[in-house]
């Protein structure tokens, strides 16, 4: 099931302070706080730090990978050449 958007989070946003302003707390729906981090790290940065914790090792990895190819290529062009 798909994420709403933004444009419907901020058309109901919208509607929330419309409803806030004219006196009518009753049409108003909960809306969910996200908890701060410790620290002053954005909650975004955690997130990704916790779900992406295997691609820096990947990274090194293949750049390992190529420069070993790299320097294999570079030593048979001189054998060879």
């Amino acid at each position: 099931m798909p994420k709403k958007s933004r444009r419907s989070k901020a058309k109901q946003q919208a509607r929330a302070a419309k409803a806030i302003q004219k006196g009518h707390p009753q049409q108003l729906r909960p809306i969910a706080v996200k908890p701060q981090s410790p620290a002053g790290i954005p909650s975004e940065v955690e997130n990704f730090t916790s779900r992406y914790q295997y691609v820096m090792p990947e990274v090194k990895r293949i750049g390992i990978l190529a420069g070993s190819i790299i320097l294999i290529l570079i030593i048979l062009s001189f054998a060879l050449g």
